[in-house]
């Protein structure tokens, strides 16, 4: 198993990719620190851990919060007494574009998708630095490199985490440290379908979905859980920096 004695973190692992991430870890052997915002869906995931076998905790906690980001941290090394892992998962999307974008929801967008990995890095990588190295795995967005509409300060944050793994990547090199992302186009789960179901025709906001990826179907949650696990794996062990579209050929 690729992940076997390995101790990962993974934040937003309440639903989606993130659960489907941390069930995909414990398979291949990985201890699994499940971080979600509500309990009821963190303790889920991290029954379904259990459920393959594997050892998990929960830890409750707002990504964007400092001594959240620090309490997952610890945590996680006085459960597993490590890190080796840290999938930068939680993010939030708010519609809008610059002229009716709130400063507060472009506020709470930049804090959750883009300070919150920084927090979580900050305490996670003085971790890996004490056992000689780590991987560091963040989910963008296809829309940190490409532009679409109404998605102002959603496509501000991923843009800006895309150039903070480059930063990191070059940053913690010397540390044996790796650091890349992925880039997800739109992916079936449960924060779309809940803004899906937003819109006054929700089988028109579907069917406008799909139409923006070339391969005509959304992508799905373990698909890109699939992409994260590579990242995160011995097997991408020269792979530093990098950004792994798996977006249905929207950036083609």
């Amino acid at each position: 198993m690729r992940f076997q004695g390995k101790v990962v973190l993974i934040t937003g692992a309440g639903v989606g990719i993130g659960r489907a991430a941390a069930v995909r870890f414990s398979r291949e052997g990985a201890k699994v620190a499940v971080n979600s915002l509500t309990p009821a869906n963190g303790m889920e995931t991290l029954r379904l851990v259990k459920h393959v076998g594997s050892e998990g905790i929960y830890i409750q906690g707002d990504v964007s919060r400092d001594p959240d980001a620090r309490r997952m941290v610890g945590e996680t090394v006085k459960a597993f007494g490590r890190i080796d892992i840290l999938v930068n998962n939680a993010g939030i999307v708010v519609p809008g574009r610059v002229d009716n974008t709130s400063e507060e929801d472009w506020d709470r967008t930049v804090a959750v998708n883009l300070k919150g990995p920084f927090l979580v890095a900050k305490y996670a990588i003085e971790e890996m630095r004490k056992i000689g190295g780590g991987v560091i795995v963040n989910n963008a967005s296809v829309v940190a490199v490409k532009g679409v509409k109404d998605r102002a300060a959603y496509t501000a944050s991923k843009a800006g985490l895309w150039g903070l793994t480059k930063a990191m990547a070059a940053d913690y090199l010397v540390d044996r440290i790796r650091v890349n992302c992925v880039c997800p186009g739109t992916t079936y789960t449960p924060s779309l379908e809940r803004r899906i179901q937003a819109f006054a025709d929700p089988e028109k906001a579907k069917a406008d979905f799909i139409a923006r990826q070339p391969m005509g179907r959304l992508g799905t949650d373990e698909e890109i859980a699939a992409a994260i696990l590579f990242a995160a794996s011995d097997e991408a062990a020269f792979m530093n920096g990098a950004t792994i579209a798996i977006d249905g050929g929207m950036t083609i």
